[in-house]
């Protein structure tokens, strides 16, 4: 084995500069870095909305947020508010904060239950939630609290091209390697791992561990090493999305709008100086042209670009990890953006490859160590987002009641009846989304536990009514205290 001196990066993009700059960041003298791209490709956006631990990513690289709000023109994410899923003209919200707060051995939402089945409270649980509070009110400064009762997470929305010339910026001057140029054919050693890339113009860029940060095309793991790709579309079928800039509204809401319609859903997320405008959907329900107009009837501000087509296919990379290459971003699978989880795909394979690296040479185990916790993670994050398409209320349409009728993985269906059972949730190794997350969409969705933890009949009628009033008044409490989230947004990136 050869000791691992050189990193190769195929493809810019988000995917590709986070890459450079947190294997660079971390491992510093320890490795050269080289980003093969060319300004000749274009990289695909889908998702310009992030969860919370971006925030993380971000300290890590030592990234100031005001420099980061400013650069990409980013705005504040509290939630995700979905609109039409569960039934037309309802909507609920999926936000970064856990409602009440919790007991020792027992979630505050059985308590929430209690009070619900035997004293007829039908208070949401999102009204115990400040992310929820917030968001409503259009409000957000970072909130530093003692009690965790008053946490307020939140992650971004910016414009992915700028985020990734931002990463550039920062990857550059810590000695990462950037050349342009188009593959024109990868060459391998004999026992496989990948040598080189010969590029159209005759430089050869050599490595000893290669990032395939190719995109769909995913040049070195799927087209030269053809690992073959777990295809999810039975579980997950939408496969196209438009994509259109339009003028940014008024007022800048702090979350994102997914708004289910008949075949898939409208994405609608703001910017400082403009908004992101997308649907999603399903080709076997919709014509790419039938997907257009609707989304064009509902842009509600002046398109700034002409629309534009994403093809995709849901699933993954058999083995994220095969020989020297490891793929991360759409060259690793593809989870359609509903959840925002891209970019923290992206985050979660190279922090994995930075716990495992090799030293001396790729070892088998530690390949499939890595191949089993990415494939786990896929799995869990697959689940979640079926379950917003396939706990539902909606029959108006043959592609709601297609998912309705799903055979869906025994995974999520003990999920399901678990919770349905007694409210229970538990977070498995590797998932990404933490039970506050799962209890908010299956309530969103419809879904109602028939029986709740044992430990909430430790109080008193009073004392739970009590309990509830306080925590619900603790929540508020910061509410007239915070800025507008606009006013925020002006402080830290005035014009």
């Amino acid at each position: 084995m050869n000791r691992i001196k050189k990193v190769v990066i195929l493809g810019g993009g988000t995917a590709g500069w986070l890459s450079a700059a947190l294997l660079k960041k971390v491992l510093g003298a320890v490795v050269d870095i080289e980003l093969v791209e060319s300004d000749a490709i274009a990289t695909v956006g889908v998702g310009e909305a992030t969860i919370p631990p971006i925030r993380l990513l971000n300290q890590v690289l030592g990234i100031h947020e005001a420099d980061f709000l400013r650069e990409t023109k980013a705005t504040i994410k509290l939630a995700i508010k979905f609109e039409n899923w569960r039934a037309q003209g309802e909507s609920y919200y999926h936000s970064f904060g856990a409602p009440g707060r919790s007991l020792s051995f027992c979630h505050f939402h059985h308590l929430w239950l209690r009070a619900r089945q035997q004293f007829g409270d039908m208070t949401p649980i999102w009204h115990y939630d400040l992310n929820y509070l917030c968001a409503e009110e259009g409000k957000f400064a970072p909130i530093t609290a003692k009690d965790p009762i008053l946490e307020l997470p939140y992650a971004y929305h910016f414009d992915a091209g700028l985020y990734a010339a931002f990463l550039r910026k920062f990857s550059e001057p810590l000695g990462v390697v950037r050349t342009e140029g188009m593959v024109e054919q990868v060459t391998q050693h004999p026992d496989g791992h990948i040598k080189s890339l010969l590029l159209k113009d005759g430089r050869e860029v050599g490595g000893d561990l290669f990032i395939d940060c190719s995109g769909f095309v995913s040049l070195l793991l799927q087209r030269k090493l053809g690992v073959g790709y777990d295809d999810w579309s039975h579980f997950l079928p939408c496969d196209r999305a438009w994509a259109v800039p339009t003028a940014r509204f008024e007022q800048t809401l702090p979350y994102t709008r997914a708004i289910a319609h008949q075949a898939g859903w409208q994405w609608r997320i703001p910017l400082q100086h403009r908004n992101g405008n997308g649907m999603v959907f399903s080709s076997a329900h919709y014509t790419e042209q039938q997907a257009l107009d609707l989304l064009l009837g509902n842009l509600q501000s002046e398109a700034l670009a002409d629309p534009k087509l994403i093809k995709f296919k849901t699933g993954r990379a058999r083995k994220q990890w095969h020989h020297n290459v490891i793929a991360v971003g759409l060259a690793s699978g593809f989870l359609e953006p509903l959840e925002s989880t891209s970019i923290h795909l992206v985050q979660s394979g190279i922090v994995r490859l930075l716990k495992m690296f090799p030293h001396n040479g790729v070892d088998q185990a530690t390949q499939a160590e890595y191949n089993k916790q990415s494939e786990a993670e896929f799995v869990y994050i697959r689940d979640f987002l079926l379950l917003h398409y396939h706990v539902t209320e909606r029959t108006d349409s043959q592609f709601w009641r297609d998912m309705r009728q799903l055979q869906i993985p025994d995974s999520l269906k003990h999920k399901i009846e678990l919770f349905q059972a007694d409210g229970s949730i538990f977070r498995e190794q590797h998932d990404l989304f933490h039970d506050a997350s799962w209890l908010q969409v299956m309530l969103g969705q419809g879904l109602l536990p028939r029986d709740y933890h044992p430990l909430a009949d430790s109080f008193s009628e009073t004392q739970l009514k009590e309990m509830l009033k306080s925590i619900k008044t603790i929540k508020q409490e910061p509410l007239a205290k915070l800025f507008s989230h606009d006013e925020f947004l002006r402080r830290v990136c005035p014009a």
